[in-house]
């Protein structure tokens, strides 16, 4: 491991976007995009789990499956929806943002979800839409059509187990990241809870999050793990379960900035305690410039937002959102953006 590097950029694919809306498909024809991406080293095929919606006025969101044995050229599996929102759970409106861990047998997908569809968010300033007036006595997530986060189990991407609700009800709280292993014997989650902002919580804006629990429907107690302090960050969230590296975890992440582009960062976890973050970069290292990237479903400007990121030999490939309405992939080589952030002290 060299040092030493000043800056390092993703590269995104020159094919890109990789999946688009299908017009063929309802549920799909008007938005697919923010996939979960696990490599199966012994299938030998990539498995990209995406969001889907159809050009409706709810915007009802499910989630679609597509596999690849190169990591580049993607085949949808079916032509109906993989996952779908209940019937009347807490995830009755949409499931969004699906990011996948395997622990053993299983494959553990976190995912945002709102008991009512959000409708098209995009011509509300971003915000979900409240389809009833709700009387004071109902609870939060109700009234508002906030965001909550679920846990889905399954083996084969065909039979789910729908485990429930893994975030606090009194809290919008999304980009929920499972850690693909316990760390001193416990699971490991980070979040993004939008409410938590103010001197009491000691950042100005929505953050990270971390938490530690020996269940994984219960999470008790979380901790602050990284605020905005760039000029190119306001609003932070988690974007992809972390990798392990002789260096630390390795996860990316993206900051709204004050002109509401999105742009990626990455940091270090320490691996034994990763409440601290031991490198951080500087710099931006993706940020929205295709056409793809800043003309879809988002009134502020670009996004570029990945759920998934899997290393292929020594290439870290970055699946992600354009524009909250396509898929593009974007790759580097892993060494060169760890070299990159150990450059980048945390403080």
């Amino acid at each position: 491991m060299t040092t030493g590097v000043y800056s390092m950029k993703l590269v995104r694919w020159k094919h890109n976007p990789i999946l688009k809306p299908n017009p063929q498909n309802q549920w799909e024809n008007f938005v697919t995009t923010n996939p979960g991406a696990w490599y199966d080293a012994e299938e030998g095929q990539i498995k990209l789990l995406y969001r889907a919606a159809g050009d409706e006025e709810a915007h009802i969101i499910r989630f679609g499956l597509a596999v690849s044995p190169n990591g580049y050229d993607f085949t949808r599996v079916s032509e109906q929806p993989v996952f779908a929102p209940s019937i009347d759970g807490f995830d009755a409106g949409c499931v969004e943002d699906p990011r996948i861990v395997k622990i053993g047998d299983y494959y553990y997908i976190t995912y945002a979800a709102r008991f009512y569809p959000p409708g098209r968010y995009w011509m509300a300033a971003g915000k979900p839409k409240v389809w009833r007036q709700s009387p004071p006595e109902f609870p939060y997530l109700l009234r508002e059509n906030a965001a909550v986060s679920g846990l889905a189990v399954t083996k084969d991407f065909k039979t789910w187990i729908r485990a429930g609700r893994i975030t606090n009800p009194l809290v919008d709280d999304r980009d929920v990241i499972l850690f693909p292993e316990k760390v001193n014997g416990k699971f490991v989650m980070l979040h993004r809870p939008m409410n938590w902002a103010g001197p009491q919580y000691k950042t100005a804006h929505p953050a990270i999050w971390i938490s530690f629990s020996e269940d994984l429907l219960h999470w008790p107690q979380s901790t602050l793990l990284a605020a905005a302090r760039q000029d190119w960050e306001t609003k932070i969230g988690g974007n992809t379960p972390p990798i392990r590296t002789p260096y630390g975890w390795l996860t990316l992440y993206h900051a709204v900035g004050p002109d509401r582009y999105y742009r990626l960062g990455a940091f270090l976890l320490d691996l034994e305690n990763p409440a601290i973050v031991t490198h951080r970069t500087k710099d931006w290292i993706f940020q929205p410039e295709e056409w793809y990237e800043i003309e879809g479903c988002y009134d502020g400007g670009g996004v570029v937002f990945p759920c998934g990121k899997v290393l292929i030999r020594d290439t870290l490939f970055v699946y992600y959102g354009a524009a909250d309405k396509y898929i593009g992939l974007a790759t580097c080589k892993l060494d060169e953006l760890l070299d990159y952030l150990l450059d980048c002290p945390a403080n």
